[in-house]
């Protein structure tokens, strides 16, 4: 498998998307609707100070600013995986029936378990998005000639209709819309160091384990034919791929909510900077996904301060034009 030679290694490219980060993450502490300066900010991070600014950055921004990291981290991982597996470029857990599964099951548990903990809740997601996942597959393969780029689209735009029109009954029938629209709405509103704990383990040990199968993901982007010839166990990689695209996407949207088109963008953006290989692909989608949601939720908490504009509706109006132009492409990726 070839990348795309250019002259800047592909080490600076990653240390370069890492800096991005930081000062994504720096600016995302410093603006908001309560004005805070760098000292703040160097308080906030190395003293117990109790000042209402400090205490603003550390209780509420920093929590709050980790959480996007590392859900935009984990949808452009699980996006990328997504594409790769079903070689798709297409694909992203939003449009394919993850986060309409994940949202049916947060319906659900307010309704028949509302006493469930943040964990108990994450695991509902769990189970929500591999039903949309396993419903996506199967409607995408009933046909003979296997998936393709636009049934597996068609699919997943079905399946996500009727899980959202179950999760819309269930609300209406039991008076929950608006516990429910207030969760899958609200974004990073709120997000506590508890919560943080919660979704954290699980994102960082998906996203290890991908990079760890980044090698056999590039084979098997390739053909399913190739990927056999050179002894890969199809069966038992696609499964472990798909198990932490469910994993990711779960953890995510039992915080976030609904959230679309960040697993579509990010992944064809970096294979523009680094070419084909998902050895280079994951790692950089990783700070680049982060560096994306770190902006979007800036953008929602700022430009209407200080009121907050849902970052998953910032994301939207920058991804729905995205993936439009990816489909006047013809689904083919930017690289």
């Amino acid at each position: 498998m070839t990348t795309k030679q250019t002259s800047i290694p592909f080490l600076y490219k990653l240390l370069g998307s890492v800096l991005v980060m930081v000062i994504c993450l720096v600016i995302a502490m410093l603006f908001g609707a309560k004005e805070t300066t760098f000292n703040d900010l160097w308080l906030a991070i190395t003293s117990n100070s109790k000042a209402d600014n400090v205490l603003i950055l550390r209780e509420i921004r920093l929590p709050r600013e980790l959480a996007a990291m590392l859900i935009g981290a984990a949808f452009a991982v699980s996006g990328a995986i997504m594409q790769g597996v079903t070689r798709n470029p297409l694909a992203d857990p939003g449009l394919l029936g993850l986060t309409s599964g994940a949202n049916m099951a947060l319906a659900l548990t307010f309704v028949f378990l509302p006493g469930l903990n943040y964990f108990g809740t994450m695991i509902a997601c769990f189970f929500g998005a591999a039903l949309g996942a396993v419903l996506v597959l199967v409607l995408g393969s009933v046909r003979q000639g296997g998936f393709s780029p636009i049934r597996i689209v068609l699919a997943g735009a079905a399946v996500s209709a009727f899980l959202y029109a179950i999760a819309s009954g269930v609300s209406i029938a039991f008076k929950i819309s608006k516990d429910v629209s207030m969760w899958t709405a609200g974004g990073l509103i709120g997000t506590t160091w508890g919560q943080l704990q919660a979704i954290a383990p699980v994102i960082i040990i998906g996203i290890v384990v991908a990079l760890i199968f980044s090698n056999q993901l590039t084979i098997l982007s390739l053909s399913d034919e190739v990927a056999i010839g050179l002894g890969q166990n199809l069966a038992v990689v696609k499964g472990i791929l798909f198990t932490l695209i469910i994993l990711l996407t779960g953890a995510s949207v039992a915080l976030i909510g609904d959230m679309a088109f960040v697993g579509l963008m990010i992944p064809h953006i970096v294979r523009k900077i680094v070419g084909t290989d998902y050895r280079y692909i994951l790692p950089i989608s990783i700070f680049t996904g982060a560096s994306f949601m770190l902006l979007a939720d800036t953008i929602g908490r700022t430009i209407h301060a200080p009121y907050e504009t849902p970052v998953v509706a910032v994301v939207a109006m920058l991804g729905l034009p995205f993936f439009l132009f990816v489909v006047r492409k013809g689904g083919k990726t930017l690289s």
